[in-house]
């Protein structure tokens, strides 16, 4: 029974998260993108500090270093991550967005390996790297004439959004501190909301509530601070603790398949040929970077 409700529950989260690239793109019709990242975690973060307040031992970060982490995570895991992704989903597809924030897990080894000479990756490892940016490239299509081109700019954004959580990660797992996941995540929602306000008001975005109140936009942003966000990362706190770091990461591949099917439903978004072997890239230099951990955990199953 266990067995079947972790399951369950990790098909949810992928359906949360895998949906709420969907939700990103539906809300760029009506609010301007950091904004739109900001405002959803002024909501998701004081949600989540309402569970931390009700969950954690010490729902306030106590210490240098249990605030070193909270900074980390705002900067990195929710504004510089959010703030690519939003501004570069407003020229590419929902799908094509999930599939190059995929490659977060492998660059969070590469970075693990490259930044602690101790962990080095080994040739193999380097190979299912490579092979995860050859996915990218793949999807970005990058004309030698005009590098500059919308899309490619959009895809590079994404990218960097992708490489700035993977880093943030990185940071936040080395710093030697005991402060509780549910805290960090929710001071680092409201820092990194405020950072994002803060870009906001530095790229005068427009601030136009008229266009905010339509449904479209009232149901997206809603969605995306309370389903993804907040449902979503306690979600992902019950099955970190349940099956491991290496099995939760597989969310990352099943989400875009989420993606994939609600975007074609609810956008009319089509996955095309290259979209998908890029992806096809991604997944097989995870499994390579991965192949030891995964080996362990069948192992385990065993």
């Amino acid at each position: 029974m266990s067995r079947y409700r972790n399951l369950l529950l990790f098909l949810l989260l992928a359906i949360f998260w895998g949906s709420a690239f969907v939700a990103i793109s539906a809300g760029l019709e009506y609010f301007p993108p950091v904004l739109y990242a900001a405002l959803r975690y002024d909501i998701a973060g004081l949600l989540m500090l309402g569970y931390a307040a009700y969950a954690a031992e010490e729902w306030v970060p106590r210490g240098r270093d249990e605030w070193r982490v909270v900074a980390v995570g705002a900067v990195f895991l929710i504004a510089i991550y959010h703030a690519f992704l939003f501004v570069g989903q407003q020229h590419t597809t929902a799908a094509a967005a999930a599939i190059l924030v995929s490659l977060s897990p492998v660059l969070t080894t590469g970075f693990a390996r490259a930044l602690f000479p101790k962990d080095a990756l080994s040739p193999a490892g380097i190979g299912g790297v490579l092979l995860g940016l050859v996915g990218v490239a793949i999807i970005a299509q990058p004309d030698p004439s005009d590098l500059l081109a919308t899309d490619v700019v959009a895809t590079v954004l994404v990218f960097l959004a992708a490489t700035a959580f993977a880093f943030g990660s990185v940071l936040t797992r080395r710093i030697d501190a005991e402060i509780e996941i549910e805290t960090m995540e929710a001071w680092s929602m409201l820092g990194g909301a405020l950072l994002m306000h803060g870009m906001s008001l530095a790229l005068r975005e427009p601030v136009e509530p008229s266009a905010w109140i339509h449904p479209e936009a009232i149901g997206a942003l809603a969605y995306l601070a309370v389903v993804s966000s907040a449902l979503g990362f306690l979600l992902y706190f019950e099955l970190l603790e349940r099956l491991g770091a290496v099995e939760i990461n597989m969310v990352s591949y099943v989400a875009p398949i989420v993606t994939a099917v609600v975007g074609w439903l609810y956008l009319g978004e089509a996955i095309g040929l290259t979209t998908a072997v890029g992806f096809g890239c991604i997944v097989a230099g995870f499994f390579i970077v991965k192949r030891e951990a995964i080996r362990d955990a069948l192992g385990a199953l065993g």
